[in-house]
């Protein structure tokens, strides 16, 4: 299989999972500084939300397609 189908299927895969999830959150950074006896912490929370994985479902099937199209 070509790469551009392989993607393509990678991106199904993925999209369909956030899909199913209903969105995904996720921890991006996480910063801790201590000064003396307290401890501080932040944390940058993202979500991927579903939509996303419509357009990833929908972006796969158009590579899957170009890649059988080239064949």
């Amino acid at each position: 299989m070509r790469p551009l189908g392989v993607v393509g299927i990678i991106l199904i895969v993925a999209g369909a999972i956030v899909l199913v999830l209903r969105g995904i959150s996720y921890t991006k950074d996480r910063d801790t500084a201590k000064l003396g006896p307290v401890e501080i912490s932040a944390e940058k929370k993202g979500f991927i939300p579903p939509i996303a994985g419509v357009v990833a479902v929908g972006v796969g099937l158009v590579f899957v397609a170009m890649a059988r199209r080239r064949v």
